[in-house]
């Protein structure tokens, strides 16, 4: 049983819907500007989203589908520069809006005096470009992003690094995820928490989720409930929370 304290969210696919409009296109004009003949395809990125990190990720394509290909750490770094500046264009175009429901709570939140964190394998860079584009990063007091640790999700490490920082117990806080990744690494920190999925990780195992939705819905648009108790409730707000993690 804990007070609610502090809301902690991972950024990409659950703060936007950042991987396959965002990411995914941004990584293939990179390799387009760099002459390479790589395509990420939509059905393929789902597949390379199973590994975190983007740098990771690439290593991990070049190991499994391109073994004719020899790149070293810094070629893969000056790929992953390049993607990261195409994605922060995406984003000042206006063409990666918030999910339904997380400026609202966000709001909330503030009004309420709970603190807010963000912990994400995704470069603290992207992190900056998206929240700047749609809202003031310094709602967060925390924001634990990219290399910060040495293991990345599903390693508990960067929620265990956020705790830290904010000097909280596990019980007094609440995660929201999108991921089977993300949920292990927030629930093997001690963090209750809620999923919201998306085209990507719809399939995904979620077994240990306190709730799994379709987002976190608006007063005059229902989330989807998939998984889990709302209480009646029709879409995420501040008395939900309170109620879950008092339980």
């Amino acid at each position: 049983m804990g007070a609610l304290q502090a809301l902690i969210f991972d950024v990409d696919g659950t703060l936007a819907d950042t991987e396959r409009d965002g990411h995914r296109v941004a990584f293939n004009q990179a390799f387009v500007n760099a002459g390479l003949d790589w395509d990420w395809s939509i059905e393929l990125y789902g597949k390379l989203l199973a590994v975190t990190g983007g740098k990771e990720r690439m290593r991990f394509y070049l190991d499994t589908y391109r073994p004719d290909v020899r790149m070293n750490d810094q070629t893969i770094a000056d790929l992953h520069k390049a993607k990261n500046q195409y994605y922060a264009q995406l984003l000042e175009h206006g063409g990666i809006p918030l999910r339904p429901g997380v400026k609202r709570l966000l709001e909330a939140a503030r009004a309420a005096n709970l603190r807010l964190a963000i912990s994400t394998t995704t470069t603290p860079e992207n992190v900056f470009a998206l929240l700047a584009n749609n809202i003031d990063f310094n709602w967060f007091e925390v924001i634990a992003a990219g290399d910060i640790v040495p293991k990345k999700k599903p390693a508990s490490d960067i929620y265990d690094y956020v705790l830290e920082q904010m000097n909280l117990p596990a019980a007094d806080c609440l995660a929201f995820e999108d991921s089977e990744n993300g949920l292990i690494s927030a629930m093997d920190a001690g963090i209750m928490t809620i999923v919201t999925i998306n085209d990507y990780t719809q399939n995904h195992t979620f077994d240990r989720a306190k709730l799994v939705l379709s987002d976190l819905g608006e007063p005059d648009r229902p989330c989807q409930i998939i998984q889990g108790d709302t209480q009646g409730s029709t879409y995420v707000d501040l008395p939900l929370l309170a109620r879950l993690i008092a339980v």
